[in-house]
């Protein structure tokens, strides 16, 4: 995940955590297809856990009082924290097309609310035309550097198609990559991986969610 509050919140709290990741993102989606079977748009949900949305919450003085409930003002405050994108950021989601990136808008159509102690967030984003047809394709949330871990917890949805469902795949958890895990939690909360030697492992851990549609 690429903006500006997520790097200061953590380092003012990072002697406690470990290197990596930093940041626990429960993941949910839906997938909204027209009534040609054409993927058109996602819209995907952020649940944050429970102490990265305490560092937010602090950072911007809400919540003096600690009793874990917001006004509808310090939520709406909040909205678009996270959608302050550096240029050339995939927004942590990849959609594959027989092996091959498709194009996504920017986060349009922004929510926030803040529940249990959580930040949650939604966003929209649109596929750049030509829309591919939905059977087949791959949605991959993941951030490359393992810094956001991201897992698919949230509900998968299909909206405009009956024909269409929605199969969440898991890592495929090999030795080397638990060995991997182990050596990057391991590491000082300071410390860049790659000065280290150890190779972005983010994508080979992400979770796959795969769409199949019937034909009609």
């Amino acid at each position: 995940m690429k903006y500006p509050l997520v790097t200061a919140a953590l380092l003012a709290c990072a002697t406690p955590l470990g290197a990596h990741p930093h940041i626990f993102v429960d993941t949910g989606l839906e997938v909204i297809v027209d009534a040609e079977g054409r993927l058109t748009h996602l819209r995907i949900t952020w649940a944050y856990d429970e102490f990265y949305s305490l560092l937010v919450t602090e950072d911007r003085g809400l919540d003096p009082d600690y009793d874990g409930v917001l006004t509808q003002a310090e939520v709406a405050s909040l909205n678009g924290f996270d959608m302050q994108w550096i240029e050339g950021f995939n927004g942590d989601t990849v959609l594959l097309e027989g092996g091959e990136e498709v194009a996504l808008s920017g986060p349009q159509d922004v929510e926030t609310r803040f529940a249990d102690g959580r930040i949650i967030t939604s966003h929209l984003r649109a596929v750049e035309d030509p829309a591919p047809a939905a059977d087949g394709l791959v949605i991959k949330p993941y951030d490359p550097t393992y810094y956001t871990a991201y897992e698919v917890t949230q509900k998968v949805t299909i909206q405009g198609s009956d024909t269409c469902r929605a199969r969440v795949k898991m890592s495929d958890m090999n030795a080397d990559l638990r060995a991997l895990q182990q050596d990057l939690s391991a590491l000082d909360a300071n410390t860049d991986p790659s000065d280290v030697g150890l190779p972005e492992i983010g994508e080979a851990l992400a979770n796959e969610v795969v769409i199949t549609c019937d034909a009609s």
